[in-house]
């Protein structure tokens, strides 16, 4: 009859070590990421002009968007006249 001489762990011992591998350390707290700016609808700006931010008094599609009334939008200043004149912009 053959013997095996090969060594097992014991119970216990298995156990622990499979505890200690299961242990993890805390991550890390996730980076917080900035607020996205808001970005300019319309047509675009021209070189070193400001958007403005114009709130609409009624309903309107931009580039395929839908906006409700009260959306607060940055355009081109030249847009947001042609958006005045046409009544999209109360006048404040």
């Amino acid at each position: 009859m053959a013997t095996n001489t090969t060594t097992k762990k014991p119970a216990a011992a298995a156990e622990e070590s499979a505890e200690t591998v299961t242990e993890t350390a805390a991550a890390p707290p996730a980076p917080k990421t900035p607020a996205p700016a808001p970005e300019v609808v319309g047509p675009a700006l021209r070189p070193g002009v400001e958007p403005v931010s114009v709130t609409l008094s009624h309903h309107h599609t931009i580039d395929g968007t839908d906006y409700p009334p009260g959306a607060e939008l940055l355009v081109a200043p030249d847009y947001a006249n042609h958006l005045r004149a046409q009544g999209y912009v109360s006048r404040t």
